[in-house]
């Protein structure tokens, strides 16, 4: 048997989806939203650490000094100020 002696196809009935309610889109958008936050904080927010880590690093580097020797001198001027006093 050929396609041709098959005979007329039935026509396909489509059941028709509800278009949500206003509610339920709004819903929909905001679960969305929150969604692409979170991936965008999870992605974001350790390149944001890392990268203040490398300008810190950077800029420690730059002026030729550590935060162990700054912490040292900042000490020192506290000390130096509790004495005046």
């Amino acid at each position: 048997m050929t396609e041709l002696h098959e005979g007329p196809l039935t026509p396909v009935q489509h059941h028709a989806v509800p278009a949500p309610t206003r509610r339920e889109a709004r819903r929909l958008r905001r679960r969305r939203r929150h969604r692409g936050e979170e991936i965008l904080g999870w992605i974001l927010v350790p390149l944001i650490v890392v990268g203040l880590y490398w300008g810190i690093n950077a800029t420690f580097e730059a002026l030729g000094t550590s935060p162990g020797l700054v912490w040292d001198q900042l000490m020192q001027v506290k000390a130096m100020m509790e004495k005046r006093s």
